[in-house]
């Protein structure tokens, strides 16, 4: 796996690309120099938890023969200071599902993907709490 990380600016505005040629956006806060002209990298670290989860519960779900119209998930995460950094101590992944689908194979799902599949979570429960919920819309 390889990632190259381009400088758009003069400032911290930047561009990362994967081999595929796939790129996204990565810039800070106005305080430290930044634009906000995209995700800031701790953000990235949300959305990849959610990504990864998300991959993970449509194939275990598809596999269950439930078959949801549409998924939204919200991440949200706490920060502590460590020293000159911060981490994550918690994280929480809401689900939004959308269709016609039973509880208990939904939870499931979800369980399997954070407890056993999704490597961006369990790489961050090394350092954080994380936790999910969920909610069917028909």
């Amino acid at each position: 796996m390889k990632i190259t990380i381009q400088r758009l600016n003069d400032d911290v505005h930047m561009k990362a690309t994967n081999e595929d040629g796939v790129s996204l956006e990565m810039d800070g806060s106005d305080d430290i120099g930044g634009n906000n002209s995209g995700f800031r990298p701790m953000q990235m670290l949300l959305a990849a938890a959610g990504g990864c989860s998300t991959i993970d519960i449509i194939g275990i779900l598809k596999k269950k023969r439930q078959n949801p119209e549409d998924i939204k998930i919200e991440v949200t995460g706490e920060r502590i200071k460590k020293g000159t950094y911060t981490e994550f101590s918690e994280i929480h992944l809401h689900y939004i599902f959308k269709g016609d689908l039973d509880p208990k194979q939904v939870e499931k799902a979800i369980d399997l993907s954070l407890g056993k599949y999704c490597s961006v979570t369990k790489t961050l429960e090394k350092t954080a709490t994380i936790s999910s919920s969920f909610e069917i819309v028909e």
